[in-house]
């Protein structure tokens, strides 16, 4: 069954005050010259066990016919299956006003919805099961104008907070407990998603996710987002803090990502992502990713600490490519990660492969390579100039192999490396000595320039 059809003619009949019982119609118009509606006066009462569905989804529809909000007081009301009407405005008391979902079904879903306002109010799922047609505790579908402001949403045994095809905003709200992500934004249009706090999902914290690559321009910003699992296994898809997925033109900055999988911020075939100011500790795998078929990326003044890779700008193979990747620090970086290690292995500091610019950050404690450039012949226009790499196996790493195309290493400062400061690769074999010392030594794809030394 539908849920947009799942309570077709439950309430409807009292949607209007003239089609309502007298003592009904006279509380509608007290809530009109109040300016909000109070569910007690039609008999919604805080903190009874009966399920109080039917008469919710009544006083839903009479708000929304008369255009009017509610006021939810502070206690637990147990209801399901709210199949919501065209204009939506509840307002409760921030940590008091409860909706805990009875089972059997969803609990709020917003399909094709002119306005969805709710500010104030813990929504729990008490880890009761979703149907099958349900995503997340609480939908909207279609919904050009949304606000979530200062709630909660605990414990949903799928998806926290569910939009698609929706525009408006997202913030002052915790999600915690869901069994899949936190908050997923899919085909967005507009969506910003603003000073959250997200924490102990078992599979992602903030997606922002599109069907085909599109152009979305959600802004993430000013988010915490902490301790997310990967409970659905894979090699990246899961385990994320904020991850973005086919979504142009979105911004992330200034989050505050910890004990994440796999990546603290992972943006997968995401054109003209800037990715700024963000904050990213101990994250399982590659904290900063830009990844497979993406065109511009501006990775810039994020702090990494605690990674097995830091930050990586690849897959030149699929069509990944233009990025400037400046301003960072990335420190205490670790061989180890959440599956076998391929191709250079971790603990890398930063990997780029076509047609960027990696200038003016400062890697400290990178055990396997401070800089990787390229993978075989998957290597075009990459300029290294004014980084620091202290503390790593080896400085930097440049493809050499053959059809790999142009790199340029200037003025560089290296201390305390392993092995010395910059090898040629073909593949993940070094087949140079260090070229800070003897030069590009006949691979003319390669410039080197007054890189320091000890």
């Amino acid at each position: 069954m539908r849920r947009r059809e799942f309570l077709t003619g439950i309430g409807t009949g009292l949607a209007m005050p003239f089609l309502m019982g007298r003592a009904n119609a006279q509380a509608l118009q007290n809530a009109s010259m109040r300016g909000s509606i109070d569910p007690t006066d039609f008999g919604f009462m805080p903190d009874t066990p009966d399920d109080q569905s039917r008469k919710f989804a009544e006083i839903l529809n009479a708000a929304s016919a008369t255009n009017q909000p509610i006021f939810l007081p502070a206690g637990t009301f147990r209801i399901s299956n709210m199949a919501l009407p065209k204009r939506v405005r509840i307002t409760g008391v921030p940590g008091a006003s409860r909706i805990v979902y009875g089972g059997d079904g969803f609990l709020f879903s917003a399909e094709s919805t002119e306005i969805l306002f709710i500010e104030g109010v813990t929504f729990d799922g008490a880890n009761r099961a979703l149907s099958d047609q349900a995503q997340g505790l609480i939908e909207g579908r279609r919904v050009p104008k949304v606000l979530i402001d200062n709630c909660e949403i605990v414990g949903s045994t799928k998806h926290g907070l569910v939009l698609e095809a929706s525009a408006g905003r997202i913030e002052r709200t915790s999600v915690s407990g869901a069994a899949d992500a936190g908050i997923w934004s899919v085909e967005g249009s507009g969506v910003t998603i603003a000073g959250n706090t997200v924490n102990d999902c078992a599979n992602g914290g903030i997606l922002v996710h599109r069907w085909t690559e599109a152009a979305d321009s959600t802004i993430i910003s000013g988010n915490r987002v902490e301790r997310i699992s990967s409970r659905a296994g894979g090699t990246g898809q899961n385990g994320n803090g904020i991850n973005v997925f086919r979504a142009g033109n979105v911004q992330v900055t200034g989050n505050q990502v910890s004990d994440c999988t796999f990546s603290a911020i992972r943006c997968n075939s995401a054109s003209n992502a800037q990715i700024i100011g963000n904050n990213c500790r101990d994250s399982g795998e590659t904290a900063i990713y830009a990844e497979f078929k993406f065109a511009g990326s501006v990775i810039a003044d994020n702090i990494v600490d605690g990674a097995a890779n830091g930050i990586s700008v690849v897959n030149f193979n699929e069509g990944g490519r233009l990025a400037t990747v400046s301003g960072n620090i990335v420190r205490n970086l670790s061989t180890k990660g959440p599956y076998p290690a391929e191709g250079l292995g971790f603990g890398n500091g930063i990997s780029a492969e076509a047609d960027t610019a990696i200038t003016g950050n400062t890697i400290d404690g990178a055990p396997n390579i401070g800089i990787a450039l390229g993978w075989g012949p998957y290597l075009r226009n990459v300029s290294v100039t004014g980084n620091v790499i202290r503390q790593a196996g080896e400085g930097i790493a440049v493809s050499v192999a053959d059809g790999s195309g142009k790199a340029v290493i200037t003025g560089n400062v290296f201390d305390q490396i392993a092995t010395g400061a910059v090898f040629g690769h073909a593949w993940d074999k070094i087949v140079t000595g260090d070229m800070a010392k003897h030069g590009n030594q006949g691979f003319a794809n390669v410039t080197i320039d007054r890189n320091e030394a000890n």
